[in-house]
């Protein structure tokens, strides 16, 4: 972190305060009030300067209250050896809102040594703001830039509220997911546009009640529920629901991934896509239960996630390659329907859909043409 940086609004923090300690930062210590009518912006950029001097691990302390600060933006230092697994966390809070400002994570000078693509055992790299263990949390008009791995990543949090957000990174950056979502319950992404280098939005193991809505996604890898069943005990992912998106250029529209070989079993489950538009998309449909993006993958076993009642409904536009529709199935899946799918290739020729162990049912316009 740097110490020149400005400013995120962060208000109605409810966080209970850790005990004391040399290298604890508390802002009352340096004169915000948090009574919800003061301007708190010098006191919390001096606690967060006074944070950022100091070497070592430190805890910045927002006692409860609500601290009105003013727009701007927050710039992440480029030097590795000054994170953990995150950059900002917001862990432990109820009633959380976070409005406004601009998170830089100055990623260009780490992507470089993002081995992830590639390796199995990588060293993964900071994410930009972790929401941890949070309840009933608002997340709005956030800008997030250039991160070193993921702009947002939300684990073990319940009913969460996110619009307005403004996420991007170049097309080639790697594992910028813009939203990544594990272990969380009743999360709603609405108005938001991401354009990065990964997945717009990744919903991971363990989640139930996801709704995303009215998202523009693209550039970047489209639409992804996964990668599952890639570690021992992972949860079902349930309920999800996507809906009135539109895809814009980018590698896949919506996913759901699974790798083979996996130590336990789990559900992916109960989940609709409906309403979408695909603007020269390479893959606008995918059930890919063989993902391995390394060179070298095993395929002993077929993956132990069960894929079931999963719904693609009204979805339209133009496919960048022959193949619009791929379900290739471990287990066969269970449920599958897809409704009134649209889409053709663009330029000349058709497109064409692939099945494995996949035997849908199909309602009103179907293009490409069924499995047979």
């Amino acid at each position: 972190m740097e110490a020149r940086l400005a400013l995120v609004v962060v208000v109605a923090l409810l966080a209970s305060a850790p005990a004391g300690g040399a290298n604890v930062f508390n802002a009352k210590n340096y004169g915000a009030k948090g009574n919800g009518v003061v301007d708190d912006t010098k006191p919390l950029m001096a606690t967060w300067k006074a944070a950022c001097r100091t070497a070592g691990a430190v805890t910045m302390v927002v006692p409860a209250g609500i601290y009105h600060i003013g727009p701007g933006t927050l710039k992440a230092a480029t030097d590795l050896k000054l994170f953990g697994n995150d950059w900002i966390e917001f862990g432990w809070v109820n009633g959380l809102i976070v409005t406004g400002g601009t998170i830089d994570g100055q990623g260009a000078a780490s992507w470089p040594f993002n081995k992830c693509p590639v390796r199995k055992d990588c060293k993964v790299l900071p994410t930009s703001v972790l929401f941890v263990n949070n309840q009933n949390t608002v997340v709005k008009d956030l800008t997030s830039v250039n991160p070193k791995f993921f702009h947002i990543a939300l684990l073990s949090t319940k009913n969460i509220k996110m619009s307005g957000l403004k996420i991007s990174a170049p097309s080639n950056s790697p594992n910028t997911d813009g939203i990544h979502i594990e272990r969380s319950a009743g999360v709603y992404i609405m108005d938001t546009h991401i354009a990065t280098g990964d997945d717009c939005i990744s919903v991971g193991q363990g989640n139930d009640n996801v709704d995303v809505a009215r998202v523009q996604c693209g550039p970047g890898h489209g639409m992804s529920v996964g990668s599952l069943g890639r570690y021992a005990g992972e949860g079902d992912v349930t309920r999800v629901h996507i809906r009135d998106m539109t895809f814009t250029g980018t590698m896949n529209g919506v996913r759901i991934k699974t790798w083979e070989n996996s130590p336990t079993k789990s559900n992916a489950a109960h989940m609709i896509f409906e309403n979408l538009i695909m603007n020269d998309v390479q893959n606008p449909i995918i059930i890919d239960q063989k993902y391995c993006p390394y060179y070298n993958c095993e395929h002993k076993y077929v993956s132990g996630v069960t894929i079931k009642d999963i719904q693609f409904k009204n979805i339209k536009g133009t496919a960048t390659t022959p193949v619009a529709v791929l379900l290739r199935c471990g287990v066969p899946c269970q449920g599958l329907v897809l409704q009134d799918v649209n889409l053709k290739l663009k330029g000349q020729g058709t497109v064409s859909a692939k099945c494995e162990n996949a035997k849908a049912k199909y309602v009103g316009v179907q293009l490409p043409k069924p499995c047979p």
